[in-house]
């Protein structure tokens, strides 16, 4: 059963930075390099919105426009992890941020939160004005 556990988060000023690593486990073979993975964030009453994405093998993109230009989505396939560097961060950008992971040889679609099937329990990120 695949497994993600996301850190990094915590509070910062506005125009401050923080990176956000997710590690995954509970891949078989060569199935988290196969996997489609990315960033959701979630704030209380709202809907999970995506943040970026990252494709399996040529390593292709995909950032909401709130967020392009100031937020990095990498991984790390020798090591099962995924990173988020966020920069320039705003009081919007405080929400609960999620990892996600589609399924191993599915490749990646539309940032859509239902084309991702394994969660991370989330970590928090604050910014203040």
């Amino acid at each position: 059963q695949v497994q993600l556990a996301e850190s990094g988060g915590g509070s910062v000023q506005a125009g401050g930075s923080l990176r956000l690593s997710c590690t995954a486990s509970g891949y078989s073979g060569n199935g988290y390099r196969r996997a489609c993975m990315a960033w959701f964030r979630q704030t209380p009453g709202k809907e999970r919105e995506g943040v970026a994405q990252i494709s399996t093998d040529d390593g292709h993109t995909v950032y909401d426009r709130s967020v392009r230009g100031r937020f990095t989505i990498s991984r790390d396939n020798a090591e099962n992890t995924l990173y988020l560097q966020m920069n320039s961060l705003s009081p919007e950008d405080t929400a609960t941020y999620y990892c996600a992971a589609g399924r191993p040889w599915v490749a990646c679609g539309p940032l859509a939160r239902e084309a991702f099937n394994s969660w991370g329990q989330g970590t928090q990120v604050t910014v203040s004005a």
